[in-house]
């Protein structure tokens, strides 16, 4: 492989403590930075070359905004989203496919289930089955098909690498970064995924949280600190995050990643080297009461009991921060 491995330089993030012991140590990479861009804290490597996953969301939408994406916050918020597929969800992604003249089946992203269990049942239960509307990217996919309408551009080929749209948003990325991108894949929906570093993606939250009205990067903002149930759903930490912090831009990727801006322009973001989810909540929380977030706004949202027997036996905690 041409970049280092992520896990080269990692160090411990969080310990799941069951009883009195440690039972297992998340390691990783931890960046947070100030609101003028000066650097705070760095646990690992600031600066590993990370799959950002879908935290790249944000900044994705804000090269939509730049190219024609027109769209009202709601719909906004879930062009950035990770959704559950809530019926509130796949409304409003059925009415931005609708106003472009678009329809569900020229969705191309990766049919699934709703993230969220009591969706997925109520889904099945009616004799539907994995659909792209349902999978938790259907927004971003929805919003990349309005804004290939709405440029001119052609949307049966809209995932191609070099599709002007694909083109536009890695441009986005590299702009809001401040870092080329240096190498592409597919994700898990079946987009174009551009590489970025752990500073970048941290930079890219800050200037979005921070940004001067009128711009695309405000708009992204303001629609996702005002309509954070969009972004994700019922219960969903990113969803709960933005709920207890005025202001704040938070969004999870899959296999570990967590980035998020304040309005201040300070900025975190989080990459756990296994890929796990469970200690992301708790060590953004720490992260976000390092760049200056008060600790008794987000510590309930971070907060992760270890389970026995269905009740707390311990809990996982952050190798830094104010708890530590």
């Amino acid at each position: 492989m041409s970049a280092p491995d992520v896990g080269t330089h990692a160090v411990p993030l969080a310990r799941v403590v069951r009883g009195d012991l440690v039972e297992s140590v998340h390691h990783g990479h931890v960046v947070v930075l100030a609101p003028d861009g000066s650097v705070r804290l760095t646990l690992g490597d600031p600066d590993v070359v990370v799959w950002a996953r879908s935290s790249l969301k944000p900044l994705q939408a804000v090269g939509m905004l730049r190219h024609g994406l027109d769209v009202d916050d709601e719909e906004l918020a879930l062009v950035c989203a990770s959704h559950n597929a809530e019926q509130g969800h796949l409304d409003v992604v059925r009415a931005l496919l609708s106003r472009a003249g678009l329809r569900v089946d020229d969705l191309r992203n990766t049919p699934d289930w709703p993230l969220d269990p009591e969706a997925a049942f109520e889904w099945r239960t009616t004799g539907q089955v994995r659909s792209s509307l349902t999978q938790n990217c259907s927004g971003k996919h929805a919003g990349m098909l309005a804004t290939s309408v709405w440029a001119g551009w052609s949307t049966e080929d809209y995932l191609s690498p070099g599709h002007p749209l694909q083109v536009a948003l890695r441009d986005a990325v590299a702009s809001l970064t401040g870092v080329p991108v240096t190498s592409t894949t597919v994700d898990g929906c079946g987009a174009p995924l551009f590489s970025t570093t752990l500073t970048g993606l941290a930079r890219a939250f800050g200037r979005i949280a921070a940004a001067a009205p009128g711009t695309g990067e405000q708009r992204v903002a303001r629609a996702m600190s005002q309509h954070p149930w969009h972004v994700a759903g019922t219960g969903r930490d990113a969803t709960r995050f933005m709920q207890a912090v005025p202001g704040l831009v938070a969004k999870d990727g899959a296999d570990g990643v967590y980035a998020a801006g304040l309005p201040d322009g300070g900025a975190v973001a989080v990459k756990i080297a296994d890929g796990s989810a469970r200690p992301r909540p708790v060590v953004l929380a720490a992260a976000l009461a390092v760049a200056g977030v008060d600790p008794a706004l987000v510590r309930p949202v971070g907060a992760t009991p270890v389970l026995g027997h269905g009740t707390p036996v311990g809990e996982v905690v952050a190798t830094f921060g104010p708890d530590a």
